[in-house]
Formats: structure tokens, sequence, C-alpha cells
């Protein structure tokens, strides 16, 4: 079996993670046509092109891996994964970038045997970077889209550390686009006392620096919207499970890669407190 070393991956992938990031804001800035895809989701110019640039720094670099790349997979193109596969999806928030928020990310993450061991993330717009070093490092930077030539030893990383939860007082953080009943109904069985709304994997960075407790997502998505966010988030010290609490595994190839409801937490899964 193939398998790539995550030692150094995130040194290895940075330009060409940047690179995407700074196509997506140019596109941003301009304005782009928006086409719709079968599955009724939204798509642009700008993800088919940062998704050429990501995949072909993955071909260089990490030969005889197989990824699973969102717009590839959308029109068609079927990769047999294996037991260790990439996961892109170049540009998650295509809404947020439609209609003009910042909110949009680049990710890219690693799994093996069924578990995202690698991710990074860069929100061009808003020049955050997120990224793991190793299996109890993630750390976050500030990165502005211009920068070209960087290395990981050049930027100054902060580490990534989730919070012990105030289970009397959580704080929530919701999706800004796909908020629905079933959500909201699960907050409020919860002891919840503030919600923040954004868009894209940043939800999983806000529970990863420990902003919030806690991220459900009840309605439909796909392994690479959140698998570099759950590695991020696992690496900082959280987890992410369905809503019975057992581990969200990836690599449903025959489920078209679809995830169940899911809960990204800072710690551990917390059982509903007794009505």
């Amino acid at each position: 079996m193939t398998t790539v070393s995550t030692e150094g991956l995130a040194e290895r992938l940075l330009p060409s993670v940047l690179a995407a990031g700074a196509l997506e804001l140019r596109h941003y800035h301009s304005g782009v046509a928006v086409e719709t895809k079968s599955d009724e989701s939204p798509v642009t110019i700008a993800d088919r092109e940062a998704e050429a640039v990501l995949l072909e720094a993955l071909a260089r670099l990490a030969p005889g891996i197989p990824v699973v790349a969102e717009e590839a997979w959308s029109a068609g193109t079927a990769t047999r994964t294996g037991g260790t596969f990439f996961l892109v999806d170049p540009l998650d928030g295509t809404r947020e970038f439609i209609e003009r928020r910042k909110e949009f990310t680049v990710n890219v993450a690693l799994v093996e045997a069924g578990v995202p061991t690698f991710g990074i993330i860069y929100a061009a717009a808003i020049g955050l970077l997120a990224a793991t070093f190793g299996p109890s490092d993630a750390r976050e930077a500030t990165v502005v889209a211009a920068t070209s030539g960087a290395t990981t030893g050049a930027i100054e990383w902060r580490r990534l550390a989730t919070r012990t939860p105030d289970l009397h007082r959580l704080t929530a953080v919701a999706s800004r686009s796909h908020l629905n009943r079933e959500t909201a109904d699960l907050l409020a069985r919860y002891r919840v006392a503030s919600t923040r709304n954004a868009g894209s994997s940043l939800k999983f960075c806000l529970v990863a620096r420990g902003e919030a407790d806690v991220y459900p997502r009840l309605g439909p998505t796909r392994e690479w919207d959140i698998a570099a966010g759950h590695a991020i988030l696992a690496a900082a010290g959280g987890s992410v499970t369905t809503v019975d609490g057992a581990p969200l595994r990836y690599g449903k190839a025959d489920a078209g890669y679809l995830n169940p409801s899911f809960i990204a937490w800072g710690r551990g899964y917390l059982a509903p407190p007794a009505a």
C-alpha cells in the first residue's frame, strides 16, 4: 500500500495552497459567473482553477496517493481510494464567495484508515492559515494572499487549543448558510448560552481556537467539506462524532462520500442534559 508521511506536509503544500487562495481572491474581487451542479450546489471558475492548482501539487508531491477532489468527483471522475487518500475542497463556502462574504477557504486533508490525519485550511480573504503539524499539534497564522515563497518556518504560528467547556454555558457555532430547524432543535437540548454563525470550514477553526465549544451540522455534507477542519480540530484537542457519539469515519465511496449528521466538539462527546 502506498503511504505518505505527514511530517513536513504542510511545508510542501503551502505554496500551492497560498496560490489557490490568491487565485480565488482575484476572482472574488473581479466577479465570476455562477453555474449550478447536478446536486443544485453552485460552482464557479474559481473552484475549478483552484482545484487544478492543488491537484497538480499533490500529483507532484505525493505521486501514487489517490485524490478525491470535489469538482473532479462532481464531473464524474471516479477514484479508487484504498486506505490512504487525499480529500480536496478547493473552495469551501462557495455561497459565501458568491455573496461577497469573506468566509471561504481552501481545504486539503489526508485520510488514513478512515481518519483524517492531516489538514490545511486557508481563508485568503481574511488571511487565516491553519494546519496540523502532528497528532497533537495544530497551529494558525495570519498570511496575506499576496505572500509568495512563504515557508512554514518563516511564518509566526500560534498554537491552537480547545477549551474545557462550561456545561451550563456552552458557546455554539452554526452554519451561516445551512442552519436548519433540526440543528436549532439539537442546540436547544443543550445549555447553549450563545451561538455564533460562520461559513465554510472556519467553524472548525473557531472550536479549535477555543472560541466555541460545539458545532453541530444536521444536514448533508461531503467528506471533502469537513476533513481538513476535522484534522485540525482533533490536533487541537477536539473531536467529531455522529449525533449519537460514534467517531466520524471517512472513505465512504459507495455512499458518494456523504457524511451523516455530525457534531464537532471542543473536547469529547457530550450527551444532552436530562430534561
